[in-house]
């Protein structure tokens, strides 16, 4: 797969929070951010796989549906497509990092939607803005780790004051 060898990450956190304001939900705003600031050469039918994570899964408001774009994203670059292939370990390593790094990032030490949009009225879409805030913070964080393992450059470090 080809990849952008340079990315900002704060751009692809900011990309995912539009896209999610813009009318993706988590997942799919979180794929699509990666997908393009990478400039991965996959088709957009992968956002449409994401379409069915948001608000915890089918709206069962289990598994924070960032997350589950996160843990796709990660499979993309560090997945496997054959059986037997040990890639996988390092695809478990790295969505246990991330996994681990949320419930702690959030503040809330949950990943199921329904503890941490808890104190929202759903139906007045009062938690949109914290969706949006976690989606930004997965989507940096899931290209924090792409951009280590692989290493690739984050622009954002390039930057002089």
């Amino acid at each position: 797969m080809n990849i952008k060898k340079e990315v900002s990450i704060k751009k692809i956190s900011n990309d995912a929070e539009n896209l999610f304001r813009g009318g993706f939900f988590c997942s799919e705003a979180l794929l699509s951010s990666i997908r393009s600031n990478f400039e991965l050469d996959i088709p957009e039918e992968i956002i449409g796989m994401a379409s069915g994570f948001p608000i915890g899964i089918g709206r069962s408001k289990c598994l924070c549906g960032a997350v589950a774009g996160g843990v796709m994203a990660l499979g993309l670059f560090f997945g496997r497509t054959k059986q037997g292939d040990c890639k996988v370990e390092k695809t478990l390593e790295l969505s246990k990092e991330l996994h681990d790094w949320f419930k702690e990032a959030n503040g809330k030490n949950a990943l199921c939607c329904r503890i941490l949009t808890k104190e929202f009225d759903m139906a007045s879409g009062a938690h949109k803005e914290q969706c949006i805030r976690y989606t930004g913070m997965v989507a940096g964080k899931v290209a924090e780790i792409i951009v280590r393992e692989l290493n690739l450059v984050n622009t954002d470090s390039l930057l002089t004051v």
